[in-house]
């Protein structure tokens, strides 16, 4: 039976084989035709009784069914009709076989008991699993498809172009009506989806032709009487409902990721583009937007999949599946189904209730395991927490929030009752501690809400990180990466105040509850249980005090993890300043001594606890302190001339308080020597002052006014009144004790020193925060005579103009440079360019001192050449350029003496206008870095990074210069040979920092350049290999920019033309991303360039495969001696 039903669903759907049928015709006279000829000769084999078995149960089911009609003119309806019949009979047939073969199971083989289970009868062979889907695709086709309303589903116009004549062909002006018999074959599908063996074709491909016909059967609204269409007239309310009970049958039994496909299918868009159709488009028609009602419901079903039990992973499932996997994934979606995620749906009965559903399956996002998806969920997690902490606050901090960081919470309120049981389990802290690493480091996005909300936890994730310092653990690195990320992100006063709380210098730290403490986990991690009680108070004082050191310890080790903050200096500065704070109220005290007598004892017992909380503060304080400077080097501690000038105003004014109470004792006099001999050696050149830095140097002023006021000696009032006036003045006026002070306060002349370099006299180019590190001596040396090495005075002020007439004469405000000093050698640097002047012994062309010359001056060629550069006519500029590059090149002595003058007059003329010029000026530091690739590349690179001068740091490159710096370190990249994995690393860095810059020239610059590079880096290109292939993808796939892709292209063919025979086995991690990538420029990228770039790419590829697949032959013998 089940033979004879399939082979006459064969005949209905056998292809035409006669060519008179489909001569000259159109194709639906030729479908028309070729439908009629299958019914004919299915009923001429069934009346021979060939089919005898087969037509009997088909007359019997066409005498039990109502449906069907009989005297029906539409020869497509028929058709349908015949094939509704025979699928019926199919399912009535395997539904008895089933019964029976579950009433009288086969008797299993017991001679072989391993041999296989018998099949149930209902299981189709492949060939009967084609006929099968090509008789549900005819039924679809012919008998759904062309009934439904413009907007619902994909019409069949839009799915090839056989599908316009298949609407042509089918008629509705004949009965039954249309929506009659879209009803019938969706009854009928449904009925023969109940079958397990049936029911995989018909949802596999038709399942949202069938969801459309459901939709339009249950929820189409009824049309007026005057409209044409005669729909919904054929349909009562039972029919109705039946369908919508169907519907949401059906919704809940099938996979919810592909239900909510396809109803995203059927909801449309109003200007979506056929390419989003399955199965393409014809001619690149657009889909008919979806009517309103449909777009309502779609809606509403939608919201409903979203707030069911696991409802989030399924919206995530549905859209991300098929991106790909990892890293791999489109970015852009996971982006888009955050956002849906994060706006609650206008079908949701209160927002309130949508946000408590959805925010706790948000949360489970974060913790998948499996590797495929988990990047995508973890990414689509932390972007819709970040969202909606943005844009949905209130609902944000309770449903998302708190759940998030109650582990933290109860570790900072725990009881323990229970002493068996953990109050939070490793388990729970483990899990706290990623979600929230996820969500703020790596999502790296901050917001008050979430910066607030984490300050509560804050003290709590402290001491879990302290713990995990004195533990192999591996949630020591993210504890330590958030407490990083919120001490950056936060406000300077809130992330200095949580410094304090966190050290104790305010009160007592609010981290774990006194009864409980950290104990390692059997996993690694950390899990909260009962302390033990301590019966002995010097144990419980002894462990109280190691706590509180410990916890400054790592407070400092974090601080030190914060190497390009400004953090640990602005600490150090607030700690200096509540001791100086601290001095000031002793001396009150001491000043002010209160009478007990009169006190009551609650008086008394306030009073003496307040002195000893006092007392505990300042312990802490100095505590601190001490670790500070033990731990951290001073480089991170005054790493900036605004934190020298800082330090320097809490030393002055710590010494002040000594002056105003009387107090002469050897740490004052230290202090107060060593804070002006720190200003004098500022002042005298030691470091490049700019505007900035003299404005910040105004608040030295009052402490040094009242220096000069109430000091007892006069050397040191005077020396106060001369540093005022150097800094109100901004340099201009420059006095001999200024710079006799700073040079008692430098070391000695050493053997190793340069000729000609004074002791007194720094290299440009060391900080100011280095000043620190010198020793200093006592305020009684500032009294000696000038060295003799001094040249004489040269200042243009008359006498009578006094340094306290000047400093009244000059605002503080002034922002004026330097014009006149009194010593021109000890004066402050001033980066002036030097075109058109001569050059000076020990001093470049650009007019910064080089102390690094450890031979006599330049010859009288060399000085000629250097004269010549800088000279204002374009040839003898450019000839003279040309001739110092062969000077570096043929090794001449005194040009590599020179090489920093050289360096700055090459970047100098980079600038000029002429290409002559600037091309002699690359092709100079291109020699230079390949002279000296160690000391030239790295300020190239500094050159390249910033886009800043070497004269005026603070003015930013232009454009062209930038890309000049570019070719120069590409020039230099091809020139390093085998060197290239040796010099190559940080070049690297900085390419790939600047891919995202914001000029798209510099942009495609860098990727040039790290094209040239990577192709000689060979073996040592494989551990950057993941980081290259992410950049050149995103940016290939996201740039809107051509000449960047152009770039990025070109970067690929480069590495792979480069690497050769060794391209599998250093890329072989991202080898099939980056063919995948140029398989996606050459589809689909608009730029033509783009895509002949990656073609050639491709042809690298292919080259390097079929070499690595068919290797060639080579004939040789190999020869053993045995031993």
């Amino acid at each position: 039976m089940t033979t004879a039903l399939l082979k006459s669903l064969s005949i209905l759907t056998k292809p035409i084989r006669d060519s008179h049928l489909s001569d000259g015709l159109s194709t639906q006279t030729t479908l028309l035709s070729a439908l009629q000829k299958n019914l004919s000769e299915l009923r001429e084999r069934m009346s021979v009784g060939e089919l005898e078995e087969a037509h009997q149960m088909l007359e019997e089911t066409r005498r039990e069914i109502t449906w069907v009609c009989s005297d029906t003119d539409d020869i497509t309806w028929g058709f349908v009709q015949e094939c509704l019949l025979l699928l019926f009979c199919l399912a009535r047939h395997f539904t008895h076989l089933l019964e029976a073969f579950h009433q009288n199971p086969a008797a299993p083989n017991l001679s072989t008991p391993e041999a296989a289970p018998p099949l149930p009868p209902d299981v189709l062979s492949v060939a009967q699993q084609k006929t099968l889907g090509t008789v549900l695709q005819f039924v679809v086709t012919l008998g759904l498809c062309p009934y439904l309303a413009p907007g619902v589903g994909v019409a069949l116009g839009l799915r090839s172009a056989f599908g316009a004549a298949v609407e042509e062909a089918v008629r509705h002006d004949v009965a039954p009506v249309g929506d009659r018999r879209l009803l019938i074959t969706t009854n009928v599908l449904l009925d023969v989806s109940t079958l397990s063996s049936l029911a995989t074709p018909v949802f596999t491909r038709h399942l949202g032709d069938i969801l459309a016909a459901l939709c339009q059967l249950a929820y189409r609204p009824h049309r007026p009487e005057g409209e044409s269409t005669k729909s919904n007239k054929g349909l009562t309310v039972e029919e109705r409902k039946s369908c919508k009970e169907a519907l949401h049958s059906l919704l809940g039994k099938v996979y919810q990721p592909i239900v909510i496909k396809e109803l995203l299918v059927l909801q449309g868009g109003p200007k979506q583009a056929s390419s989003g159709s399955r199965g393409g488009s014809a001619g690149g028609k657009a889909l008919i937007q979806a009517p309103p009602w449909l777009r309502r419901l779609c809606g509403q079903l939608l919201s409903e999949r979203l707030m069911q039990p696991h409802g989030v992973q399924a919206v995530v499932r549905a859209i991300l599946e098929g991106t790909g996997a990892g890293g791999h994934s489109d970015w852009r979606k996971c982006d888009a189904v955050a956002k849906i995620l994060a706006s609650c749906p206008q079908q949701s009965l209160s927002a309130e209730s949508y946000y408590s559903q959805v925010c706790p399956q948000i949360l489970e996002l974060l913790h998948f395991k499996d590797k495929l998806t988990a990047q995508q969920f973890q990414r689509v997690a932390t972007r819709a927490a970040l969202t909606m902490v943005q844009e949905r606050p209130e609902f944000a901090q309770r449903f998302l929030l708190l759940p998030l960081l109650s582990p933290l919470h109860r570790c900072t309120e725990g009881t323990g009752n229970d002493l068996s049981q953990d109050t939070v389990q490793e388990w729970e802290l483990t899990r706290c501690i990623e979600d929230i690493y996820k969500i703020c480091v790596v999502g790296n996005s901050p917001s008050e809400v979430l910066l607030k909300a984490l300050d509560d936890a804050i003290s709590a994730l402290f001491c879990l990180f302290c713990f995990t310092k004195q533990n192999v653990s591996h949630l020591r690195i993210p504890c330590q990466e958030i407490l990083i990320w919120y001490l950056s992100h936060s406000k300077r006063s809130v992330a200095l105040s949580l410094l304090k709380r966190l050290c104790g210098l305010q009160g007592e730290v609010s981290g774990v509850s006194h009864d409980f403490l950290f104990s390692p986990g059997s996993d690694g991690g950390a899990r909260l249980t009962v302390r033990e009680p301590i019966s002995d108070e010097d144990d419980a004082l002894f462990e109280k005090v190691s706590g509180d050191q410990w916890r400054v310890q790592c407070l400092v080790q974090l601080l030190e993890e914060m190497k390009d903050s400004d953090m640990p200096g602005e600490f150090f500065l607030l700690l200096l300043q509540d001791l100086t704070a601290l001095a000031a109220e002793k001396e009150d005290r001491v000043e002010k001594e209160v009478d007990t007598s009169s006190m009551t004892l609650l008086e008394l017992e306030q009073h003496l606890l307040g002195r000893e909380i006092g007392h505990g503060q300042r312990l802490a304080l100095l505590q601190t302190l001490a670790i500070m400077c033990q731990g951290l080097p001073h480089t991170a501690l005054l790493r900036k001339p605004t934190q020298v000038v800082g330090f320097i105003v809490s030393m002055l004014k710590r010494a002040c308080v000594g002056l105003e109470h009387g107090i002469d004792s050897p740490v004052e006099s230290q202090t107060l020597s060593m804070g002006m001999g720190l200003v004098a050696t500022l002042l005298s050149g030691a470091a490049e002052l700019s505007a900035d830095d003299y404005l910040s140097m105004a608040a030295l002023l009052p402490p040094l006014e009242q220096i000069s006021q109430q000091h007892p000696e006069t050397v040191i009032q005077e020396l106060a009144c001369d540093l005022r006036a150097t800094i109100a003045t901004h340099g201009a006026y420059h006095t001999k004790p200024v710079s006799r002070t700073a040079s008692q306060h430098n070391p000695g002349p050493s053997t190793s020193q340069p000729t000609g370099q004074s002791s007194n006299t720094l290299p440009a180019n060391i900080p100011s925060s280095r000043l620190l590190s010198r020793p200093h001596t006592s305020s009684a040396s500032s009294r000696g005579d000038v060295s003799p090495g001094q040249p004489p005075s040269t200042h243009s002020y008359s006498s009578e103009d006094t340094p306290r007439n000047l400093v009244s004469q000059v605002p503080t405000s002034s922002m004026s440079r330097p014009k006149h000093t009194t010593d021109p050698s000890e004066a402050p640097k001033v980066k002036d360019s030097c075109h058109g002047s001569e050059p000076k012994s020990g001093q470049s062309a650009g007019g910064i001192a080089n102390p690094g010359i450890s031979e006599g001056p330049p010859s009288k060629a060399f000085t000629e050449c250097l004269l010549e550069a800088c000279d204002s006519d374009i040839p003898s500029k450019a000839v003279a350029l040309r001739s110092l590059t062969r000077s570096v090149k043929d090794g001449d002595k005194e040009a590599l003496q020179n090489k920093d003058q050289l360096l700055t007059l090459f970047l100098e003329n980079l600038e000029h206008e002429d290409s002559f010029v600037y091309l002699s000026a690359i092709q100079g530091l291109a020699v230079l870095a390949d002279s000296f690739p160690e000391e030239i590349l790295q300020k190239l690179l500094g050159e390249y990074q910033t886009g800043a001068t070497v004269c005026l740091p603070k003015r930013q490159r232009s454009l062209e210069t930038c890309l000049k710096v570019g070719e120069v370190l590409m020039r230099a990249s091809r020139a390093m040979g085998d060197l290239a994995p040796h010099y190559g690393r940080p070049l690297i860095g900085v390419f790939l920092s600047g891919t995202r810059d914001k000029r798209s020239s510099v942009r495609a610059s860098s990727l040039s350049n790290l094209g040239e590079l990577c192709q000689r880096l060979n073996f040592s290109l494989g551990p950057l290999a993941q980081e290259l292939s992410t950049c050149l993808t995103a940016l290939i796939k996201t740039d809107r920019e051509a000449e960047v892709r152009r770039a990025a292209v070109h970067a690929i063919a480069l590495v792979l033309r480069g690497l050769s025979d060794k391209t599998t086995q250093v890329l072989g991690d991202v080898l099939l991303e980056l063919y995948r990538d140029l398989k996606w420029v050459v589809r689909s990228d608009p730029d033509d360039v783009a895509v002949l770039q990656a073609q050639l790419a491709l042809e690298e590829l292919d080259v390097v495969m079929r070499r690595f697949i068919f290797p060639q032959q080579k004939l040789e013998k190999k020869i053993v001696v045995l031993p």
